[in-house]
């Protein structure tokens, strides 16, 4: 039995339905998940479970704590709503909204992720949020990605959170999907300077997919302690 029961692990492991944080038993950060889950049960249990493990493991290496936690769950299709925004302060949930992917990431569905400039396509993993600005998009957010190879080329593709009318539930009838960006995480006009305004100032976000090679990878959700607190030391330098 121990036997099957190894194997079958082993298997779901491989195809990125199982990773570290979700096997860890009684993590440390297990009561924060467990309230973020309550406020939040249409999110996808892995992909909050390794946001929440991704941000504990930046925290315990070094990383300034936060106030708020934004989670992309592009598992999901742009026609839902796959934005979650959690007050970390209080354990609740402020808001649950519709984000746009890149255009070279898929239709409707996102599969495909990018770190290279001009590819348009989304970047998966934790990033930490910056300075707000107005730019051609409007009020704008940038942010910095905290995964090297993965996601830390975000400020240098210009990847920032702005608004864009393009982010209309109302085109799902029409084409299939909400319409898409050139790798930024878009959102609603209506939605977007609150988001900009919850978000700014280092807060973390974390896009998810169940993408094996960057589940088995990722520094932050194995939890590997050296490499978090050089990477986050780099990124304090050069701030």
């Amino acid at each position: 039995m121990f036997t099957l029961v190894r194997r079958l692990c082993l298997c779901l492991a491989v195809v990125g339905v199982v990773s570290p944080p979700v096997l860890a038993a009684s993590p440390a950060y297990q009561p924060l998940l467990d309230k973020l889950s309550r406020a939040a049960p249409g999110l996808n249990k892995q992909a909050l479970a390794h946001a929440v493990a991704a941000m504990q493991c930046a925290l315990n290496n070094g990383a300034e704590p936060a106030r708020r936690l934004a989670v992309i769950d592009y598992s999901q299709p742009s026609s839902a709503r796959r934005l979650w925004i959690f007050d970390l302060q209080r354990n609740r949930l402020l808001l649950r909204d519709f984000v746009a992917h890149g255009r070279q990431s898929g239709e409707n569905l996102a599969t495909r992720f990018s770190n290279s400039d001009g590819s348009h396509q989304s970047s998966l993993g934790l990033f930490r949020t910056a300075e707000s600005y107005q730019g051609k998009h409007g009020y704008s957010l940038r942010m910095d990605g905290l995964e090297p190879g993965i996601n830390d080329r975000a400020r240098e593709r210009a990847i920032v959170i702005h608004s864009a009318a393009y982010v209309d539930p109302r085109l799902v009838r029409s084409q299939g999907r909400i319409g898409r960006s050139l790798g930024c995480p878009a959102v609603r006009p209506e939605v977007g300077r609150m988001v900009v305004d919850q978000l700014k100032g280092g807060q973390f976000m974390f896009s998810w997919y169940p993408d094996r090679r960057w589940l088995q990878s990722s520094a932050y959700l194995n939890c590997k302690p050296r490499r978090v607190a050089s990477i986050l030391a780099a990124e304090n330098a050069g701030s």
